[in-house]
């Protein structure tokens, strides 16, 4: 689990490519889970909460910086 106060001191970019890093890992998990072979499946959940949690940070910067 990312923390919103880690994401919070990463500047635009490096949270761009965390969100890329992660979309692409919740692609493979539900392709996983299609073919019944995920491990864990509740690391899909945490993968999306993880998502939003860097896409909510990343609109609250624009306004902080106003």
């Amino acid at each position: 689990m990312i923390k919103a106060d880690e994401l919070r001191n990463l500047t635009k970019q490096e949270l761009e490519q965390k969100l890329d890093a992660l979309k692409k890992s919740l692609f493979e998990m539900r392709t996983q889970a299609s073919t019944g072979r995920v491990e864990k499946p509740s690391k899909i959940g945490q993968t999306r909460r993880d998502i939003a949690r860097i896409l909510t940070v990343l609109r609250e910067k624009p306004k902080q910086e106003s």
